[in-house]
């Protein structure tokens, strides 16, 4: 079965990865390491779009309690 569609950089890595018969805890630190790489490289991207706005802790609280939907019109 073709898709037409080429592995990203990430799963051929990950294919490597799983060629080698891994324990389930080193998947599970592997995961866990994943995540944190992640989460880490959002927090400073959000850090650098806060410098660049100049927003304060005080806005970024405040949006946390904005919506934004609009009313049903039945």
């Amino acid at each position: 079965m073709q898709t037409g569609q080429e592995l990203s950089n990430v799963q051929k890595e990950l294919l490597k990865l799983y060629a080698k018969n891994v324990a389930d805890e080193d998947l599970q630190a592997l995961r866990y390491i994943m995540g944190l790489y992640f989460a880490e490289k959002a927090s400073h991207l959000m850090d650098e779009f806060t410098r660049e706005k100049g927003l304060s802790p005080q806005d970024l609280a405040k949006w946390a309690y904005e919506h934004y939907r609009t009313q049903n019109r039945a």
